[in-house]
């Protein structure tokens, strides 16, 4: 296979000064924010803070926003192509919707950043609005793209399944940040005392792809067999019908959309998060509340296996009784307590990683996919 093109011509960088440092000559950045408005969720931070103006320095980063529905299409459809090009330097960075089809005609210069790959693999857990607007757009890209940037091993694996061969798929983790306020939390004590039950955390819009339904039925078996246990979610209501809103059962808690604060106060009298998702191309929110040394039960699979590591504890959510056997028998032997001290070591280590795939996205800009020729990581086959 050819090796993809460089992003930047070789006319687009100095040569190195004496010395061997190289100097970067600044380029304008549009980064795509039109779908960030109101309460900021785990995608749009990542799309705000990977790509903020500091971090990108001496390049210059303007901001594409949207005050409504109609401004975020214009832009993606019409805006932000223009801007390419009519600014035949300028880059365009997609981090949250696929951009439109004129985007095809930049080239290398239209970089979009992939979350995961469900709008292609999981049609069944799409909104209606997904499948006639993102989902055709981001097929669209995999044919045309030429560029992408992935926030795990695992998405990059996916992604290269489905775009084109030449193209060039790298990676850049977002840092997991203690957005909630949690690295002061005192260690919790995990053995049940007077009857007190095990408080379970899950995090996410409530949508199909969340598999709440599941997160339920762990919690109901492990109340069953004897252990008390509550459920408690936090996120909006997304769509699909969820029967369980309408007749939620006593061990369950929705708390809706809370701030960092309240989220803060959750996870202090919480002894476990629970993710029962079906499909996460990262899962932010597993990563962020390990600042504060909450246990993570997540479904076996390579995804949650590369975020948790050895911290996490695996389960598998089509089978609530096997699964609320397991944390029963974690509660017992000492075990959430065991990855409990190893969730702040998780965390600290995945954020090395990602500031160093922060500086290799730094130095692609100036050199083109050269910077990531050694590294390791990109996916090329």
């Amino acid at each position: 296979m050819d090796a993809p093109e460089p992003l930047l011509r070789s006319t687009d960088a100095r040569r190195p000064a004496p010395g061997g440092s190289r100097s970067v000559r600044p380029r304008r950045i549009y980064v795509d924010q039109t779908h960030i408005r109101g309460h900021v969720t785990g995608i749009e931070r990542v799309a705000r803070d990977l790509f903020a103006p500091e971090r990108l320095s001496p390049h210059e980063v303007r901001l594409v926003r949207s005050r409504g529905l109609p401004g975020l299409l214009a832009a993606q459809q019409i805006g932000m192509p223009w801007k390419g090009m009519r600014e035949r330097d300028a880059l365009l960075v997609f981090p949250g919707f696929p951009p439109g089809p004129l985007c095809a005609l930049l080239g290398e210069r239209c970089i979009l950043y992939v979350h995961d790959t469900f709008l292609l693999t999981r049609p069944q857990d799409l909104s209606w609005k997904s499948q006639l607007y993102m989902a055709p757009s981001f097929a669209l890209a995999m044919r045309y793209g030429r560029r992408f940037l992935v926030n795990s091993r695992s998405t990059g694996a996916e992604l290269r399944r489905v775009c084109r061969q030449d193209a060039l798929v790298a990676l850049l983790r977002p840092a997991a940040g203690d957005v909630f306020g949690l690295a002061d939390l005192p260690a919790r004590p995990f053995a049940s005392a007077h009857g007190e039950p095990l408080r379970l955390l899950a995090i996410g819009t409530i949508e199909p792809r969340k598999n709440y339904p599941a997160a339920l039925a762990i919690i109901a078996a492990l109340n069953r067999m004897g252990v008390p246990a509550e459920l408690h979610i936090v996120g909006r209501v997304g769509w699909g019908r969820h029967p369980f809103l309408d007749d939620p059962p006593p061990f369950l808690t929705l708390h809706g959309y809370v701030d960092d604060a309240g989220l803060r106060r959750l996870v202090e009298t919480s002894h476990l998060l629970l993710s029962t998702s079906k499909a996460e191309g990262l899962g932010l929110p597993l990563l962020e509340v390990q600042h504060g040394g909450l246990p993570v039960a997540a479904p076996i699979g390579a995804v949650f296996e590369e975020v948790l590591g050895a911290s996490g504890l695996f389960l598998r959510p089509e089978d609530p009784d096997a699964a609320a056997a397991s944390i029963a028998g974690w509660a017992r032997d000492g075990r959430l307590a065991a990855a409990a001290s190893a969730a702040r070591a998780n965390v600290a280590a995945w954020n090395r990683e990602a500031e160093d795939d922060a500086a290799r996205f730094r130095d692609f800009l100036a050199r083109g996919p050269a910077a990531y020729a050694k590294s390791g990581t990109v996916a090329t086959t």
